[in-house]
């Protein structure tokens, strides 16, 4: 729990100010969830399973979960500014609900 939570809000804050530096919604988003991604496999795996299975295996499953998450963020948060006029606050949140609802 503490761990996705964690995770969750390292993707809002990063989405959020990457969007607001001015990259465009669906990068900001897919390079925060990217870099949430690294963080979380890391925590989810030694701290939270102490998984014991190497990388090889254990990886390229997450991965493929996660890659697909992150694409349907992206496309939320160019939606959301696109499509509602979302101001990247906005945006974050709405993406960080969506992307933890899917992984989830």
């Amino acid at each position: 729990m503490i761990s996705g939570v964690g995770t969750a809000a390292l993707f809002f804050v990063l989405s959020f100010l990457f969007a607001r530096g001015g990259l465009a919604p669906f990068w900001a988003s897919v390079s925060a969830y990217a870099i949430a991604f690294g963080v979380g496999y890391s925590v989810q795996r030694t701290w939270t399973f102490q998984a014991n299975t190497a990388h090889g295996r254990a990886l390229p499953r997450y991965f493929a979960l996660q890659a697909g998450c992150a694409l349907v963020s992206g496309v939320v948060a160019e939606g959301a500014v696109r499509y509602m006029g979302a101001t990247p606050f906005f945006m974050s949140v709405l993406t960080t609900l969506v992307a933890g609802g899917v992984s989830f």
